[in-house]
C-alpha cells in the first residue's frame, strides 16, 4: 500500500515545494481550494505514513560492500576532531542539524534551476533516539549524495560539499541559498566520533534515477561503500552510540540540546515524531510585524523566565557588519537575591547557536540585558565554536553603543519609567562607568541621581543638571551622604543652600568611585561639596556681617585659627583656616580622607582593625563669626585646658558632619565632662542671681 500511494504523494508533495519557493521570491501562484486540500492530505498522510514505519529497517543493502581507506590527512585529523576540537560532545548534535538543514536549503535552491529535482518528502528533519538501543538516528529529504560525492564528501575530512556548494553558486552569481548555508568547513560530520562507535549513512541524490548507498565506519581508519534499496532521497545517519554516550539516546536530552543550539534553524525538526522547534527567530523578522505579545513570549524562552522585559530592542544593521538582534531588559535582577548574573545575550550565526551567554559580546556591565544577536558575517575556525576576536571585538563596540542609545532613547521616552529602572540597575550602570573606559562618558548620560532642588526620589540626570545650572558656575558639584536628610543638615550644603547653587545627593559608596572615574560631564568638572575648590569659588562666598559688633575682627580669627592648629597639633590638622561662608556650623573639615577610601584601605591590610589604621590629619576651617569661636577665643587664654577641648570636640563634630570620623565613641568621655561644665557653670550662675 506504501508503495502504491508513494507516486501521489510525491507529486503532491513537489506541487507544495514549488509553490513555497515561488512565494519566496514574490512569484504569486493561486491554487484552487481542491488543491490545497490534496496537498495537505497527502503531506499529512505521509507524515503518517513515515512516523508509523520502522526507520531502521526500512533500507537494505543489496550491493557488494567495497572498502576504502581514509585519505591519510583524514586518518591524522579524525583522532583529533573525535577528542579536541569541540568543547563539548553534545556539540555533534547541532553539527548534524546544521548539516541537514544545508541539504534542505540546497535542495530548495536546485530545484527552482532544475524542476526535476525532488525527495518526495516535506523540507524537514527527522530525529529519532532509543536510550536502551543505545541510537541516535537524524534524517534529512535534502539534497542527498551520489558516490563521487560520498567518497569526496565522508571520505575526505575537512572537504566540505557546502563549501564547493557555495562556490558553485557564487559562479552562477546566484546568492539565494548561500545566506542560509551554515557548514562551511566539512568537520561537522565527523564529530559523531565523539559519541559513535559505529557510525552508518544511507543517502540518495535528488537527481533523477539516482540510487542509494549505505556508508559505514568504526573510524578506526577505513569505510564501506554499498548500494542499497529503499532509501529515501536525502540523507540518513545512524548512530550507534558508545556505553559512556548512550544518554545521547534519551529524548530530554536530545530535546534540550536542539533547543539550545539549534531551535531556530529554518525548517522543522521532529524528534520522535513530534515537532520540537516551534518557537520563532523573531530577530530575522521585520520590527513592525512583532507583536509585543511575541517579544514576551520569545523573552521568557530566551531569557527561560517567567517576568515580562520592561525594554526591548529589535535591531538590524548591515554595516559596518551584519547583525539581526533582539535585546530585552527584564523586570528586575537576580543580583539582588546576591546571585552574579551571567551575562543573557546569547550569539548566533544563521539561526545556528555559536556561543550561549557569550562574555565577550557586551561589556560585563550590560550583563542584566538577554537576548539574541545574530550575524551572518561571523567567520568561524574548524570548531565553530572559536571566534576570531577581531570580529568579536566589532561585534561588540556595534552592539555596545547600540544598547547605550538604545537606553538613552528610552530614559528621554518616559522619564518616569526609566527612573524607576535606575532605581533597581543603577548599580550597572555605576560598574560600566568605572570599568567601561571606552564608553564612561557615553554611560554617565544614564546615571540620574537626587539634588538639593528636586523632591525625595525624583532624579535628574547629569544633562539635566548642565542644562540649568547658573549662568556663571563652572562646576557640577555633589555631596556623598547616605541619606537625604543628613545632606540636608549637612554644613558643606549651608552656602549652596543660599546661593540658590545645585547640589547632586550621592548616597551609596560607589558613587564616590563613579565621580572619580568620571572627573568631568561634557567639559564640566565634576567637584565635591566638601573640597577646596568649592570653598574658594566665588559664586559660594558671602562678605562678614558684623552689624552686632560682635564678630572677631580679621586678625582676631587668623590668631583664634593659629590657637587651634597649634592646639589640635600636626598629627591632627594639617592646617586650620578661616572662612566667613559658614552661617550655623562652627567648622567643617576640607582635604579629608575618603570613607570608601579608607575602608578599602582597611581591607587591603586584612585583618587590620580601625584604631591600627590612624586617620590621616585634615584641613579644619573655621567660622569665626559663630557663637562657639568667639566663645573659645575668650576662654583660650583663661582657661586652656576648657579651651584645648572645646577645640578638639569642634574638630570631631566636623569630622562626624563629613562623615569620616571612625567612631564618635571616642568623644563621649570628652563630651560628657563639657556637658558637666555647662550644666554646673548653669548652677553657679543661679546661685548668683538673688532670690525674690
Amino acid at each position: 500500500m506504501f508503495r502504491q500511494l508513494t507516486p501521489h504523494i510525491a507529486g503532491a508533495a513537489r506541487a507544495s515545494a514549488r509553490r513555497q519557493w515561488r512565494s519566496t521570491k514574490k512569484i504569486v501562484v493561486l491554487p484552487t481550494v481542491k488543491t490545497i486540500a490534496l496537498c495537505a492530505s497527502a503531506i499529512a498522510t505521509q507524515r503518517l505514513l513515515y512516523s508509523t514505519t520502522s526507520t531502521a529497517a526500512e533500507e537494505v543493502v543489496t550491493g557488494k560492500e567495497e572498502v576504502h581507506e581514509f585519505k591519510t590527512e583524514t586518518k591524522r585529523l579524525l583522532n583529533i576532531v573525535a577528542n579536541s576540537l569541540y568543547s563539548e560532545k553534545e556539540i555533534f548534535v547541532r553539527e548534524l542539524i546544521s548539516n541537514a538543514a544545508d541539504a534542505l536549503e540546497k535542495l530548495r535552491h536546485s530545484q527552482a534551476l532544475d524542476t526535476s529535482l525532488d525527495s518526495g518528502k516535506p523540507l524537514e528533519i527527522r530525529i529519532s533516539v532509543d536510550k536502551e538501543k543505545k541510537h541516535f538516528v537524524i534524517q534529512d529529504y535534502g539534497i542527498g549524495m551520489t558516490l563521487d560525492e560520498i567518497n569526496e564528501n565522508l571520505g575526505t575530512i575537512a572537504r566540505s560539499g557546502s563549501k564547493s556548494f557555495l562556490e558553485k553558486i557564487e559562479k552562477e552569481g546566484s546568492a539565494g541559498a548561500k545566506d542560509n548555508i551554515i557548514g562551511q568547513f566539512g568537520v561537522g560530520f565527523y564529530s559523531t566520533f565523539m559519541v559513535g562507535e559505529k557510525i552508518t549513512v544511507y543517502t540518495r541524490s535528488a537527481k533523477p534515477g539516482s540510487k542509494g548507498y549505505c556508508w559505514s565506519t568504526d573510524g578506526q581508519g577505513s569505510y564501506t561503500v554499498a548500494e542499497a534499496d529503499n532509501v529515501a532521497v536525502g540523507t540518513k545517519i545512524v548512530i550507534d552510540l558508545r556505553d559512556d554516550c548512550k544518554s545521547f539516546g534519551s529524548y530530554l536530552e536530545v530535546d534540550a540540546i536542539i533547543k539550545k543550539y539549534s531551535n531556530f534553524v529554518g525548517f522543522p525538526i521532529f524528534l520522535n515524531d513530534k515537532e520540537v522547534n516551534t518557537v520563532e527567530p523573531l530577530w530575522t523578522k521585520e520590527k513592525n510585524s512583532v507583536t509585543a505579545d511575541q517579544h514576551r513570549e520569545f523573552y521568557r524562552f530566551i531569557a527561560n523566565a517567567w517576568d515580562d522585559p520592561q525594554y526591548t530592542l529589535h535591531f538590524k544593521t548591515d554595516a559596518p557588519i551584519s547583525i539581526q538582534s533582539v535585546l530585552y531588559v527584564p523586570e528586575k535582577h537576580m543580583e539582588s537575591l546576591g546571585e552574579r548574573t551571567e551575562p543573557g545575550v546569547s550569539l548566533y550565526s544563521r539561526k545556528v547557536l555559536i556561543q550561549p551567554k557569550s562574555k565577550g559580546l557586551l561589556p560585563d556591565w550590560l550583563r542584566f540585558v538577554k537576548g539574541v544577536v545574530d550575524s551572518e558575517d561571523i567567520p568561524l575556525n574548524v570548531s565553530r565554536e572559536l571566534l576570531q576576536n577581531n570580529i568579536l571585538s566589532r561585534l561588540r563596540i556595534v552592539m555596545t553603543s547600540r544598547a547605550l542609545r538604545w537606553l538613552e532613547g528610552e530614559s528621554k521616552r518616559d522619564p518616569a519609567k526609566y527612573n524607576e529602572f535606575f532605581l533597581d540597575f543603577g548599580q550597572f550602570i555605576k560598574e560600566g562607568v568605572c570599568t567601561d573606559a571606552m564608553h564612561k562618558k557615553e554611560i554617565a548620560k544614564l546615571l540620574r541621581f537626587e539634588t538639593s532642588l528636586t523632591k525625595s526620589g525624583e532624579m535628574i540626570s547629569l544633562q539635566d543638571y548642565a542644562d540649568r545650572k547658573k549662568e556663571d558656575q563652572k562646576r557640577i558639584y555633589y555631596l556623598l551622604t547616605p541619606k537625604r536628610r543628613y545632606a540636608e543638615e549637612s554644613p558643606y550644603t549651608e552656602m549652596f543652600k543660599k546661593k540658590g547653587v545645585e547640589l547632586l545627593y550621592l548616597y551609596e559608596t560607589v558613587d564616590e568611585f563613579v565621580v572619580n572615574h568620571l572627573r568631568e560631564f561634557q567639559g564640566i568638572d565634576l567637584i565635591s561639596a566638601d573640597s577646596p575648590e568649592a570653598a574658594t569659588d566665588p559664586l559660594l562666598q558671602q562678605e562678614s556681617d558684623n552689624s552686632t559688633g560682635t564678630a572677631l575682627s580679621e586678625a582676631e580669627a587668623k590668631d583664634l585659627a593659629k590657637w587651634v592648629e597649634v592646639t589640635l597639633g600636626p598629627d591632627v590638622v594639617k592646617q586650620v583656616d578661616v572662612s566667613r561662608r559658614l552661617d550655623k556650623f562652627p567648622a567643617i573639615v576640607l582635604e579629608h580622607e575618603s570613607p570608601a577610601m579608607r575602608k578599602m584601605m582597611q581591607m587591603m591590610e586584612g585583618s587590620a582593625r580601625m584604631d591600627e589604621l590612624p586617620p590621616m590629619p585634615a584641613r579644619l576651617e573655621i567660622n569665626p563669626d559663630h557663637g562657639v569661636m568667639r566663645g573659645l577665643f575668650q576662654i583660650r587664654n583663661q582657661d586652656p585646658a576648657l579651651a584645648k577641648m572645646v577645640a578638639e570636640q569642634v574638630y570631631d563634630n566636623a569630622l562626624c558632619a563629613a562623615g569620616v570620623l571612625d567612631d564618635p565613641r571616642s568623644m563621649i568621655s570628652r563630651l560628657n565632662t563639657l556637658l558637666e561644665i555647662s550644666v554646673n557653670k548653669s548652677i553657679e550662675q543661679d546661685k548668683k542671681v538673688p532670690s525674690a
